[in-house]
């Protein structure tokens, strides 16, 4: 899918039906744009808080962390577009043990190769930074060494950013990281800036808790993005989603894949659940940027169409498509 050249709402290429793991040195025909919205310039997934733990261990003796991951990706492969990129905001390893960040470097780099994806990895506070270094770059690192990183996705730049403090929960960044981001974010990026970070810089009012351990002087981070080519801010840390905007940039906070810190407990200050984990997708376009939920568990099907609809829909004109799909007596909408 290139960047420039995609149809607009009259036109109708040929369809044809694509893997998304298909060989990149065929050409695929452009998709046909169903609505007013041409297709986005990157796709990115947002995964969070995975919180692997070595050697088969269960976290709370009762979560296999790792399973609940790899169910998640499993839904990654069903994408399509296929992800530019995965963004992962924290908590890798519930330990900061070596052995978990070996695994998921086993987990993830074959799914990016057949993706044709990169890897931003972001630090969180359950991360030791000896470990994730050497587990994820080969490289080695002290705990006082915050690990941001700058990566180009085809144009689009993300920025993760070290938000942890060694010892603690709660969030921090040093001046010498701010005067450093400041830096980065003089020149703008082809495509703007996506900032990666593990405490979100928003309010948590469903969760006081976590407003103990939320990211400190967030003023300071908010004076170095003003002005900036800051599209959109992605975060974890609460194991629930969440959305707000920050020095007028909107935020998506992904839910954890392991478990979910239930938002509505039921005479609980917190409360930890095996239930409702999600991952985001991320949709970057020339003047907007969507975020949607995707849950990690597939439910049960009541109703759909088969693939094939999608192949059958993009040979009709745009009002003929308007007709069987909008029409209430249409017979597509009739069961």
């Amino acid at each position: 899918m290139s960047e420039s050249g995609r149809p607009e709402s009259g036109d109708q290429p040929e369809p044809e039906q694509r893997s998304p793991h298909a060989d990149p040195s065929d050409t695929p025909a452009d998709p046909v744009q169903f609505g007013q919205h041409p297709a986005p310039l990157r796709t990115l997934v947002h995964l969070s808080d995975t919180h692997l733990l070595a050697d088969g261990a269960l976290q709370f003796g009762a979560i296999d962390t790792t399973a609940r991951l790899c169910t998640a990706l499993e839904r990654l492969t069903r994408l399509d577009p296929a992800p530019d990129a995965i963004v992962v905001t924290g908590d890798l390893a519930d330990k900061g043990e070596p052995g978990a960040y070996r695994q998921l470097r086993d987990l993830l780099d074959p799914l990016a190769a057949d993706l044709g994806a990169q890897i931003v990895w972001v630090m969180g506070n359950h991360d030791e930074r000896p470990a994730y270094a050497a587990g994820l770059f080969d490289r080695e690192a002290t705990t006082d060494e915050p690990q941001d990183a700058v990566h180009d996705i085809g144009g689009l730049r993300v920025i993760s950013l070290d938000t942890t403090v060694p010892g603690y929960h709660h969030g921090e960044l040093r001046e010498a990281q701010l005067a450093w981001l400041a830096e980065v974010l003089s020149t703008p990026a082809e495509q703007g800036t996506i900032l990666t970070l593990h405490h979100p810089p928003i309010p948590v009012p469903l969760v006081p808790a976590a407003a103990i351990i939320e990211l400190l002087d967030q003023d300071r981070l908010a004076a170095v993005l003003a002005g900036t080519d800051v599209v959109s801010i992605l975060g974890g840390h609460f194991h629930f989603s969440s959305h707000s905007t920050f020095a007028g940039i909107p935020v998506s906070v992904a839910a954890a894949t392991c478990y979910l810190e239930d938002p509505a407990p039921d005479a609980r200050f917190t409360s930890a659940v095996d239930a409702h984990q999600s991952v985001n997708v991320v949709h970057v376009y020339a003047d907007r940027v969507v975020h949607s939920i995707v849950p990690v568990a597939a439910g049960p099907e009541v109703a759909g169409h088969p693939a094939e609809a999608a192949a059958q829909l993009a040979q009709m004109s745009p009002e003929q498509r308007r007709e069987l799909v909008s029409r209430k007596d249409s017979p597509l909408n009739s069961g």
